[in-house]
């Protein structure tokens, strides 16, 4: 009997290429304008990576946890003192109330969260509502398990709701609404009726909403946060999703949770178990004591130093012909690059960089082809040293 192997036709051989989406992805606006910063040694107003010094407790516990030899895998939903803590705040801060033992998984981050949840609750081809301006890490998560976003955009300068434009977005094949409040980019805080008006449409049409409140913290004047779950008949249909790498100024140890109906939980588990295996585990100790240690006027002196931060910067951008969208949360500021040169929003990205030595990010990373080419992203979460300086150097564009 011969040994000799079978020949394939090589017509239906497997080729090595890239998969189907792949082909489509480029690398993010935002990690572009990082590398070029960093490349001409320029202050990053691109990056929402919060580099001001996080609270004590947090890092004492963490190195504590180190030491003590934390280093192990833990459970796949987390510590059990990190989610008593997270049920405690969830309860005093956001009116919801979670079971730490069934009802809340800490995540490799807020992504982590969207990720596993997306994973286990939708199909491919399966439709989910972003408000536009949006955060392009949703919407390419989304792309990225081949489910088809469908954005729905808000109204300039305010980014106000349409709720008629909303509702018309919604087909047979919509599965759920992203909400992001206070928002990145914009800074929008979505106020109770736009949100009472959401939750008649998710009923309406029997949709899950997943609510991104990383920001919930940072809010500025009388803005308000509500949590979406917390809204009458929404906790069964809400995933929320928040995290610390904000409000701790850690976003390197990417340490994120999420709070959904206990039926909701040990899918969305077990995808975050497939993907992150836990998040690290010394470092939810530190996210842990700072839930527990930190007093409430931290979290009331965190809105006051970032709403000085707006105006300094929003001061800059004014004095400069950038006339910004003022935002009511987060930590970034969309203004009107009309007057710089460049025939794209990258082009006056780069063009302000070599001019100024300050990175921003294209608005068109956030919007749908066609877009926010007049409109570039600033952030604010800074040492005020940089800040300082970098206002300083907007303002000589004038």
């Amino acid at each position: 009997m011969s040994t000799r192997p079978i020949a394939r036709d090589s017509s239906t051989t497997p080729k090595l290429v890239l998969s189907e989406i792949s082909a489509d992805i480029l690398q993010s606006e935002i990690r572009a304008m990082s590398v070029e910063c960093d490349r001409v040694h320029g202050i990053n107003l691109a990056q929402g990576v919060c580099d001001v010094e996080p609270p004590p407790p947090v890092v004492e516990a963490a190195i504590a946890a180190i030491q003590n030899g934390q280093n192990i895998y833990t459970r796949l939903d987390g510590i059990f003192r990190l989610r008593v803590e997270i049920a405690r705040k969830l309860s005093d801060y956001n009116g919801l109330i979670s079971d730490p033992e069934s009802g809340i998984l800490v995540t490799a981050g807020a992504t982590g969260a969207f990720l596993a949840t997306c994973m286990a609750l939708f199909n491919p081809g399966d439709e989910i509502l972003l408000f536009e301006p949006f955060y392009g890490y949703h919407r390419n998560t989304l792309l990225s398990q081949r489910l088809t976003p469908i954005t729905v955009l808000l109204d300039a300068p305010d980014w106000t709701l349409d709720i008629d434009r909303l509702e018309g977005s919604v087909t047979p094949r919509t599965r759920a609404i992203v909400i992001n409040t206070p928002c990145n980019p914009s800074g929008k805080v979505f106020c109770r009726p736009e949100l009472e008006a959401i939750a008649r449409v998710a009923e309406r049409y029997n949709l899950f909403v997943i609510t991104d409140e990383i920001y919930e913290y940072f809010l500025c004047g009388q803005a308000k946060h509500i949590s979406f779950a917390s809204l009458p008949g929404m906790t069964e249909r809400t995933i929320t999703i928040s995290g610390f790498s904000k409000t701790f100024s850690i976003t390197g140890w990417r340490l994120g949770y999420l709070a959904a109906d206990p039926k909701w939980i040990p899918a969305i588990g077990y995808f975050h178990d497939v993907a992150y295996v836990c998040a690290p585990a010394p470092l939810q100790h530190g996210a842990a004591a700072g839930l527990l240690e930190l007093p409430a006027d931290y979290y009331v002196e965190l809105a006051k130093e970032y709403e000085l931060k707006r105006d300094q910067l929003t001061e800059a951008l004014i004095s400069t012909g950038l006339t910004p969208s003022i935002p009511d949360g987060a930590y970034y500021i969309l203004a009107d690059a009309s007057r710089l040169p460049g025939a794209t929003a990258k082009e006056k990205a780069r063009n302000l960089l070599a001019r100024t030595g300050v990175a921003a990010i294209a608005g068109t990373a956030f919007f749908t082809e066609g877009r926010g080419e007049n409109l570039l992203r600033f952030c604010y979460a800074k040492k005020p040293k940089d800040l300082a300086e970098a206002c300083q150097r907007l303002r000589s564009l004038s």
